[in-house]
């Protein structure tokens, strides 16, 4: 695959670097991990903790997926100006791959695949926790664009996991969807065509989160109707309000 700029073993790789990388790894395993805790906590309704937390869980998902998607909509307008260069990484995301680089610094563009990892699994979590919020609400749209984007955004997953895999085990280019499997040589084609897929793909992940997160706003009487201990009333989708006896009971449509 094409070298990326601050990307070659030489190149000076600080303190600063390690640590943030270290800091993006935690982040994602911490997500996981409430992620996969919220999920188990959230076998049977009623737990209004669970609603909350996989709520803090999203916004979390939601802060992760800005910066992942500025990293992509920076590279995108690099390769507008630039079409011909070299593949390109802004400063903060190229120190970044550099202090992920240092688990095997034998493979130059090792740290930049663990990056893009990392970060695809932390947006995966934040879809992760659309369905844990919404397992009790099945019929609503919230959890029918969560369920697109796991899917959606589990291929993604699995494709980053092939480029990273294939890099560290030593194939001369990345092996994956987006480099069709390594059979394209490096150079401008490989880039431009390894830059847009990937752009587009999170495009694409981040409309449907955001789908996700609008419909949960419209139904969100709905899905926390079910972590009430003694909800009084069913509620319909797309009411704003919880008819949970306080104030206005009636459900308002949206």
């Amino acid at each position: 695959m094409p070298e990326m700029p601050g990307m070659q073993m030489g190149h000076h790789v600080s303190g600063m670097d390690v640590t943030g990388a270290i800091l993006l790894l935690l982040w994602a395993v911490a997500m996981w991990a409430a992620v996969v805790g919220l999920w188990y906590a959230n076998r049977t309704p009623g737990k209004r903790w669970v609603f909350r937390a996989s709520a803090v869980v999203i916004t979390i998902g939601i802060v992760g997926q800005i910066g992942h998607l500025q990293e992509h909509v920076a590279q995108a307008g690099y390769w507008i100006r630039h079409p011909n260069d070299p593949a390109w990484m802004t400063p903060w995301g190229s120190g970044l791959a550099k202090g992920f680089g240092q688990v095997d610094t034998s493979h130059p563009t090792l740290g930049m695949e663990i990056l893009h990892l990392v970060g695809n699994f932390i947006f995966l979590a934040g879809l992760a926790a659309v369905m844990v919020i919404t397992r009790h609400s099945r019929s609503t749209q919230t959890r029918r664009w969560g369920k697109m984007g796991v899917w959606m955004q589990g291929i993604h997953g699995l494709e980053h996991l092939s480029l990273t895999l294939s890099v560290w085990f030593g194939a001369d280019r990345a092996i994956g969807l987006s480099t069709w499997f390594g059979a394209t040589q490096p150079g401008p084609g490989l880039s431009t065509y390894r830059l847009w897929w990937h752009f587009i793909a999170n495009v694409m992940g981040s409309y449907i989160f955001s789908m996700a997160l609008y419909h949960l706003w419209r139904e969100r009487a709905v899905v926390e109707a079910a972590y009430r201990l003694n909800p009084t009333a069913p509620v319909n989708a797309g009411s704003r309000k919880p008819s949970s006896g306080l104030g206005d009971t009636s459900p308002q449509a949206a």
